[in-house]
């Protein structure tokens, strides 16, 4: 059977990801779902096999922090932080965890460990990256892939043309509660960049301007 492994796609569901996932039996999620309506596109492809992030708030309570399953005679076992894993693995022939935004494959005994990175809004410059497992009872293979990022559109002037100005004018109207997408629309901004600034912003309490620049390798 063929299973596609995706992780941390906060609140994202890229279309290159859709269909990379097309045509697999199962998918499995390593947590930080963000929204519901990710596991609903996802159960348009395939049964789910997902555990519950550290982002994933009070909506995703029923949904476990582990999961103990098998898939064609091969026995799975799913957290979403490594550091959560039990200490003896042995008897489990795939793991699957998320979390660190970075993809990992290795062998531990005859135990395969993966984290397939994260396929949701790109962090600073890692890549992103999703798998896709052929299981059988004799072998599993894994397959790394690797989304390209497509060259974001330059920015519109806002009120002017400065980047650290569309920064800082972000911020103003995160601050007031105003979302992504009623800040690029309301300015003429690119969503995808309104939306990296803005969680910039969010999760770096006390940066400013010049540190999301930093960040964004500005």
């Amino acid at each position: 059977m063929k299973a596609g492994i995706i992780s941390d796609t906060h609140g994202m569901l890229r279309p290159e990801v859709a269909e990379a996932l097309d045509g697999c039996d199962a998918v499995l999620h390593g947590g930080d779902i963000n929204k519901a309506e990710i596991i609903d596109s996802l159960e348009k492809i395939a049964p789910v096999y997902v555990v519950r992030g550290n982002n994933d708030r009070e909506w995703a309570d029923n949904i476990p922090l582990f999961l103990d399953f098998e898939l064609a005679g091969k026995r799975i076992y799913m957290t979403h932080r490594k550091k959560d894993l039990p200490a003896d693995l042995s008897m489990y022939d795939l793991v699957v965890y998320g979390h660190s935004h970075k993809y990992e494959e290795s062998v531990q005994g005859s135990t395969m460990m993966l984290n397939p990175g994260s396929c949701g809004p790109r962090r600073f410059h890692q890549a992103i990256t999703m798998a896709v497992a052929e299981i059988s009872e004799e072998r599993i293979e894994i397959s790394r892939i690797d989304i390209s990022q497509k060259q974001t559109a330059p920015l519109p002037k806002a009120a002017s043309a400065d980047l650290k100005k569309q920064i800082d004018i972000i911020i103003r109207d995160t601050q007031k509660g105003t979302s992504p997408g009623e800040i690029a629309r309301r300015y003429g901004l690119d969503f995808r960049m309104t939306e990296q600034i803005v969680r910039l912003f969010l999760t770096h309490p006390g940066v400013d301007a010049d540190g999301i620049m930093t960040k964004m390798g500005y």
